[in-house]
């Protein structure tokens, strides 16, 4: 199976790139979306981060807002909720993937906002860059509910920047350029990573069995 890592910027169209690659038959595994299962009543990070952020459990749960208010912009903090949740995301990751391969599964695709910035390059088999020139992201951003500037360069200076990514990648989609032109580039990518002889630049993921980098 190959394993490819998408990621992209705050508002590079990131999510609709992977909508794409599930279009042309992927299994595309998404990580915001495995926090929010951790997070959620039952889910395995309520109990820690609780203890970690007291205050930010209600009704059995994790609430974001809370969490965003005792986080602020303390980098510590930031870094202790990652020290509880990455393993756990990992951990759900390795799992969610050695069920893909069994099934029989050619294609999976890890959308990871904070592919670089975790070392998470380092377990796939290549990695797909969503871009978009900056005026285009600052405006789908800034058009966003409740999105301020602030907060914007708020989530801008956490995440690497966006020329260091494209200098980092395998592949490099602009959303900029239109979305059919996106599909046409997910298309070949996908066409590429699958032809018989392929090269896989990075490391790949570990077989089921192993533990995971």
């Amino acid at each position: 199976m190959i394993v490819l890592g998408l990621t992209g910027s705050v508002g590079m169209g990131k999510s609709t790139t992977a909508a794409m690659f599930g279009d042309a038959g992927a299994m595309v595994w998404n990580a915001d979306e495995a926090v929010h299962q951790l997070y959620a009543a039952g889910g395995a990070a309520v109990g820690p981060v609780g203890e970690a952020f007291p205050g930010v459990v209600a009704d059995g749960a994790v609430d974001r807002t809370r969490l965003a208010g005792a986080l602020g912009r303390d980098e510590q903090a930031f870094r202790r909720l990652e020290a509880i949740v990455h393993p756990l995301v990992v951990q759900g990751r390795a799992e969610d993937l050695a069920a893909a391969e069994a099934r029989g599964v050619k294609l999976a695709v890890l959308d990871i906002p904070l592919l670089f910035e975790t070392g998470g390059d380092a377990a796939v088999d290549a990695v797909v860059v969503v871009t978009a020139p900056a005026e285009v992201q600052a405006q789908r951003v800034l058009s966003r509910p409740g999105m301020t500037r602030e907060r914007f360069e708020a989530i801008l200076a956490r995440q690497l920047p966006d020329a260091e990514k494209r200098r980092r990648a395998d592949f490099v989609i602009d959303t900029g350029e239109g979305l059919e032109a996106a599909r046409t580039r997910v298309q070949e990518i996908v066409g590429m990573v699958l032809a018989e002889g392929w090269s896989r630049p990075r490391r790949g993921l570990p077989k089921a069995g192993e533990p995971p980098h």
